[in-house]
């Protein structure tokens, strides 16, 4: 059996994670909780989480489903280069942006989700496993004469002759004439 690999489950813990955070912090902004700054705090991290988070990274074997629209935050995600590729650096900012949110009770779940997220990556950068982008290969289209290698060499199969012989009334085109019926007796 082939070894998980966790970034896969971290990736997907930490968007959430993120989206929790947005989804406290906003509920203590608007309700004007007693130290609503650190749930103004926490939007800004769930936002900067989510937009790292968003784009998967590539499998080792098989598949990835790209999500919609990815492409555009690969890009940048790229650009930074082993800072995000690297999943010990993601682990210790993820720790490190969950604390100040745990000051709060309504952006806690964000919080402790998002630790589990970071334990995720800090166990998958122990197994070796970095962050890859899916690129997309250009499909290559078929040209009109390359796509038959070699003409058939063998003929199509045939009925055996027995199967093949025409009755004469069918061969000259001619309808067979009606059989009468038998008289139903009364």
């Amino acid at each position: 059996m082939g070894g998980i690999e966790w970034a896969m489950w971290a990736n997907e813990q930490a968007l959430a994670s993120g989206l929790i955070l947005v989804a406290g912090g906003i509920v203590a902004v608007a309700g004007q909780f007693k130290g609503w700054q650190f749930a103004a705090y926490s939007i800004a991290a769930g936002v900067l989480i989510c937009l790292l988070e968003y784009p998967r990274g590539r499998r080792k074997k098989g598949s990835t489903m790209e999500r919609w629209g990815q492409k555009y935050m690969t890009a940048v995600v790229k650009v930074f280069g082993p800072l995000t590729r690297n999943y010990y650096v993601r682990a210790i900012l993820h720790a490190t942006l969950a604390v100040p949110a745990a000051f709060l009770l309504a952006t806690i779940l964000g919080t402790a989700c998002l630790g589990i997220a970071s334990a995720i990556y800090l166990l998958a950068a122990v197994r070796g496993e970095e962050w890859q982008p899916i690129e997309q290969k250009p499909r290559e289209r078929p040209q009109v004469g390359t796509t038959i290698k070699q003409p058939p060499v063998n003929p199509p199969p045939r009925p055996p002759p027995d199967a093949r012989k025409k009755l004469p009334a069918e061969a000259e085109g001619a309808v067979p004439a009606a059989v009468p019926a038998p008289a139903l007796a009364e």
